[in-house]
């Protein structure tokens, strides 16, 4: 056993100072992959939201005005989708759906490219950020197999 962390609680520091009082708390775990919107949909809320200053300081009636562009530039900072070998995370403006693999029974692009995954349970989650082009990263990142689909399909 190391001497420097005989007490076992804390632990030291690089210069052999004993550290007292830390937890033990998980540590968040980073994902693979991470898939959002385009940048240019937060800058499009930035100008929108410059631009909408002028007219919401014209009457105090306006100022809600100056959330919609926000909201939007919150959105697109947030939505997206994160990977990693356990789970998909699909992240929305105000929510979290978190879909392990083994819950889900195919990926499938629809005709405008955009993918869904399609659970075992007979469900469809839209993967905010993720297109046919993106797939194979989508796959590898959740060390996934791609398989071609059936013809006729």
């Amino acid at each position: 056993m190391d001497p420097r962390r005989a007490n076992g609680d804390g632990g030291v520091t690089p210069s052999g100072e004993e550290l007292t009082g830390c937890e033990n708390a998980p540590v968040r775990k980073k994902p693979a992959l991470r898939i959002r919107k385009t940048g240019a949909l937060l800058v499009a809320a930035l100008i929108a939201f410059v631009g909408t200053v002028p007219l919401a300081g014209t009457r105090w009636e306006l100022t809600p005005l100056l959330l919609i562009p926000l909201v939007v530039g919150i959105w697109a900072w947030r939505a997206g989708t994160d990977v990693d070998a356990e789970s998909l995370r699909v992240r929305a403006l105000l929510g979290t759906t978190t879909i392990p693999w083994t819950d889900v029974a195919e990926l499938a692009p629809d005709e405008r490219g955009r993918v869904s995954a399609l659970l075992a349970g007979g469900r469809a989650v839209r993967l905010t950020g993720v297109t046919r082009q993106n797939l194979p990263d989508v796959l590898a990142a959740g060390r996934q197999e791609m398989t071609p689909a059936a013809e006729g399909q």
